[in-house]
């Protein structure tokens, strides 16, 4: 046998125990490799491999050999979700936030993956309708499809997740009424395990429906703002005692709001604001938990300042505008020592208004723009904002005074000191951070709480709490943390610019961006309690090219040692070939029972040629031997299919291990030709046989 031909093998064996201990699932491996097909981008682990598990991709967990979760945030992936991530029948976890560029309709595949727990889309570009069969996903308790552009209606059948606890599918474009059961169909109203119903920000109408609340119902958020809902409020939302936050602010609806939502007394936000609504104003007297109530633009009848004017002092906002209060206003509304606004603009308060001597110390505006107040007390105790234009006593002696004039807000938006940084600077692309004020590139993106419990931007000392809990619970360097530009949009909602630094050098790797990513998509992070429900959108994050090109340390390893195993082999196959051939020339010499290896004489490859009357007998047994070789080579097909649960295996590998099974056997069975046939000979013949099957040449022996 040739080096050449040894070094074939040997090749081959290789990259047959790689492919041996190949460790995720085939049909696993498969799906993965469709996606990455179809998507853009992908983590540059992606593209070193075939083995997704065994040399892990960035992104993908694993238990065992199957895939149980895939977590690609922020990656910046274009491209599709195909209709093969069904195939992933494993998996617990599917988080793809943050991909803008994601894009086209959801496969009703994703139906397919029953023990989904958590599935995350948030902030991508998916379009259509949301798939019915997601209402197969019966272990999932983790729902968030909010920040896209699906279409058509809610599917009923999400009414069949008896697990899930958080729904999100805000700021979309979703259509139709919220749907409830029906003797034939699920419904939402079946979510008896739901904490959260976060559907504003998309085009629903229709009536809020009765049925779709009990008091079996465990839910803390209900966000239906920013729909097109009619109707009256029903008066079952009352019964759900857990509520802590309620909007349900512009919208079209319209009648008495239910007087039983004095009941809900853990609730810590109540907004109806710009609607229709008719009759008197709520009573909201059991409420001691109410920070910010919003009433504003409304048709309430005309009438004085209710009792829970002056008994809520837990309120830090109070906002009636464009109603239709009149009278004095409380004095006592003013003490209260967590109130920071109050703005009651556009009514028809009158009298005197009378601030007190004991003004709570948190107070910052108080706005009674068009209202028809005659005069003005003033106490000691507040020099804050008070806002008085388009009242009578602005046409008084107090004219000139500040309460009078357009104001100028002169607080600038918080941001986070770079005060020990000096004057450097960076350049456009980069950042400083402000732990080590040094040029970076952060993880970027937005916060947007839906639902705080203060209206109130002047108290550094909440961003300040804001910023400590960030880089705690992500797990950052203290200092690590820079918010900028808070303020409430459009929406209501408080929007912050958010930069997380890394703790060393210019860039996050993958693995953290990806950490990262899920703790704010999932609401693994908690902010501090008076921010309230929150979501996030990240900026694409700017890898650098070179840490596309860095390998594993696993992978490193692996080569190395694959590639000493090799050449080790390599040398003891060559000393052992050449101490066989010289015992074969000797024991030809000796004994002689062949004509030659080769018409020549010499050793040429072919296989030995018997002589004599010996030869019947011997061959026999060389042919029962052989039956017994092929007869291993079908076991271990058998074997290896079963064992790597394939359908088929390689006719190549598994005749190269029976041939080094064939030798196994020749040891094993030398007692039984030793005198009819030297082993050396044997041995020759069974070299001769493999370089056959590597090479083509020669003689099969």
């Amino acid at each position: 046998m040739t080096p050449f031909s040894l070094l074939l093998f040997l090749l081959f064996f290789a990259a047959n125990i790689a492919l041996l201990s190949a460790v995720t699932d085939p049909h696993d491996a498969a799906a993965l490799q469709s996606l990455k097909d179809s998507w853009q981008n992908t983590p540059p682990s992606w593209v070193k491999s075939d083995d997704p598990c065994g040399a892990p991709w960035e992104g993908v967990t694993c238990n065992s050999s199957r895939v149980t979760a895939l977590g690609l945030s922020t990656m910046g992936l274009k491209g599709k979700l195909s209709g093969d991530i069904g195939g992933l029948t494993e998996l617990r976890s599917l988080d793809l936030s943050f991909n803008r560029d994601l894009t086209g309709s959801l496969s009703p595949r994703l139906g397919d993956l029953e023990k989904l727990n958590i599935l995350i889309l948030a902030g991508c570009g998916f379009t259509g309708n949301i798939p019915e069969e997601l209402g197969n996903l019966a272990e999932l308790s983790f729902l968030a499809l909010n920040s896209n552009n699906f279409t058509g209606k809610i599917p009923p059948s999400l009414g069949k997740l008896s697990k899930l606890y958080w729904l999100d599918l805000a700021d979309n474009q979703l259509v139709g009424a919220i749907p409830v059961s029906t003797p034939t169909s699920p419904g939402l109203d079946l979510l008896l395990k739901a904490k959260h119903f976060h559907f504003n920000k998309n085009k629903l109408s229709g009536t809020i429906p009765p049925k779709l609340f009990s008091s079996e119902m465990v839910l803390i958020h209900i966000l239906f703002d920013g729909n097109q809902l009619t109707g009256n409020i029903p008066s079952t939302l009352g019964h759900v005692q857990t509520l802590e936050v309620l909007r349900l602010d512009r919208n079209a609806l319209w009648g008495e709001v239910p007087s039983n939502l004095n009941n809900l007394t853990n609730i810590n936000e109540l907004n109806l604001a710009h609607n229709n609504l008719t009759g008197p104003l709520p009573d909201l007297t059991s409420m001691n938990t109410l920070n910010y109530v919003d009433l504003s633009n409304n048709s309430f009848d005309p009438t004085e300042a209710p009792v829970w004017f002056s008994t809520l002092s837990s309120l830090t906002t109070l906002v009636i505008e464009h109603g239709s209060l009149q009278g004095p206003v409380p004095e006592k509304l003013f003490s209260f020592p967590q109130i920071q606004q109050v703005k009651l603009r556009n009514n028809a308060f009158n009298g005197t208004l009378n601030l007190g001597d004991s003004v709570g110390t948190q107070l910052q505006l108080v706005d009674l723009q068009n209202n028809q107040i005659s005069s003005i007390t003033l106490g000691s105790g507040y020099s804050n904002t008070l806002i008085l234009i388009g009242n009578p006593v602005c046409t008084t002696a107090i004219s000139n005074t500040n309460f009078c004039q357009i104001q100028q807000q002169n607080t600038k938006p918080y941001s986070t000191s770079l005060a020990n940084c000096g004057s450097k600077s960076c350049p456009v692309d980069q950042k400083l951070s402000p732990q080590s004020c040094e040029c970076a590139y952060p993880f970027e993106g937005t916060l947007y709480f839906r639902g705080p419990m203060f209206r109130e931007l002047s108290n550094v000392n909440m961003f300040h709490s804001l910023e400590m809990s960030l880089w705690v619970k992500l797990g950052l360097t203290p200092g690590s943390v820079f918010l900028q530009n808070p303020f409430f949009n459009v929406d209501d909602y408080l929007q912050i610019q958010l930069a997380l630094f890394p703790s060393s050098g210019e860039y996050f790797n993958r693995s953290e961006v990806l950490r990262i990513g899920f703790d704010l998509s999932n609401q693994t992070y908690k902010p501090p309690p008076e921010f309230g429900p929150y979501y996030f959108i990240a900026s694409p994050y700017p890898f650098p090219a070179s840490l596309g090109t860095s390998v594993s340390k696993g992978v490193i390893i692996a080569v190395a040692t694959g590639a000493a195993i090799l050449v080790l082999g390599l040398i003891g196959v060559g000393i052992y070939a050449v101490r066989q051939k010289k015992r074969a020339e000797k024991a030809i010499g000796l004994s002689n029972p062949f004509a030659s290896w080769a018409p020549s004489g010499k050793d040429s490859g072919g296989a030995p040629q018997l002589k004599g009357a010996r030869y019947t007998k011997e061959r026999s047994l060389m042919d029962n031997l052989w039956q017994l070789k092929e007869l291993s080579m079908d076991q271990c097909r058998v074997g290896l299919n079963s064992r790597l649960k394939l359908n088929y295996f390689p006719e190549f590998i598994t005749k190269t291990l029976s041939v080094l099974l064939g030798f196994v056997l020749i040891k094993e069975s030398k007692c039984w030709f030793m005198n009819l046939w030297p082993m050396e000979h044997f041995e020759r013949a069974c070299l001769g046989d493999l370089a056959f099957i590597l090479t083509g040449k020669g003689d099969s022996g």
